[in-house]
């Protein structure tokens, strides 16, 4: 009884699961508040998952870890945007906790494959094997079903943010161990010469391709969206990882629009 105990402790990747049976999941994006209360907060609005961001944010992993264990306590999902591909930036995350890993900018099959094997425990890869760590709640776990079952349940997804990873999209996600591609729509639109242009035909484009081309391969499509009407659009179309919005827009465009009303009820320019 003691032994199935300790062996139940890969936490259940909830996202991951509704994912591979079809369904769509609803987080945000995290870049610049470093409270770990921010779990708790986006978990009381109701969101699944939160992409604590390491590319574009000052997070170090100290800060990302104790975010991680706040959305264990808050039972919200946590996903590290990771800094790149490296060995120790993929596989960090996962030793500190997270749910699973978005990795920025893949634009090649050897990317893919690179991040598979330090993502997965033998025999699906290569990575570390630290296993009292936060993943496994610092219990004494059996090596072979705990990295069995940890192999299951984290959640790998790669970021398609170029031309270039759009013309090779068959060639990066037909490799086995990869659960979601996921549209970074800004980095994307640069890559194209439309800065900003999200709309833009080449963007739709690429969107639809994104789509049609996981479902063939069993792997989820996701994109990052800032409208209510995009995501009725892209949910609609088959979209199924979604991003909304992020934890600046929540801050800086409400507390805007409340600023700008308080100054209308005082009569104030």
């Amino acid at each position: 009884m003691g032994r199935n105990k300790e062996e139940a402790h890969v936490r259940e990747n909830k996202i991951k699961r509704t994912l591979k049976t079809g369904g769509v999941v609803v987080g945000t994006m995290i870049s610049e508040v470093r409270t770990p209360a921010i779990a708790q907060m986006m978990a009381t609005a109701g969101y699944q998952f939160i992409f604590i961001d390491m590319e574009h944010s000052a997070f170090n992993m100290e800060t990302v870890q104790d975010m991680i264990l706040a959305c264990r306590a808050a039972g919200i999902q946590s996903v590290v945007r990771t800094p790149g591909m490296e060995r120790c930036s993929l596989s960090r995350p996962l030793d500190a906790g997270a749910d699973g890993i978005l990795v920025p900018q893949v634009e090649t099959r050897e990317e893919v494959e690179a991040i598979v094997r330090e993502t997965r425990y033998y025999p699906l890869g290569e990575r570390g094997c630290a296993l009292r760590r936060l993943h496994s709640d610092y219990r004494k776990v059996n090596t072979v079903e705990y990295t069995a079952h940890a192999n299951e349940e984290a959640l790998v997804v790669i970021q398609i943010e170029s031309e270039k990873a759009i013309e090779h999209l068959d060639e990066l996600v037909s490799v086995p161990g990869i659960d979601a591609a996921f549209i970074g729509p800004n980095d994307m639109s640069q890559s194209y010469g439309i800065p900003g242009q999200i709309k833009h035909p080449k963007m739709v484009a690429a969107y639809k391709k994104l789509i049609e081309v996981c479902n063939a391969y069993g792997v989820a499509p996701g994109v990052h969206l800032f409208s209510l009407d995009d995501v009725k659009e892209w949910v609609g179309a088959g979209m199924r990882l979604i991003a909304y919005s992020n934890d600046v827009n929540m801050l800086v465009d409400t507390a805007s629009k409340q600023v700008a009303d308080i100054k209308a009820i005082l009569g104030w320019a």
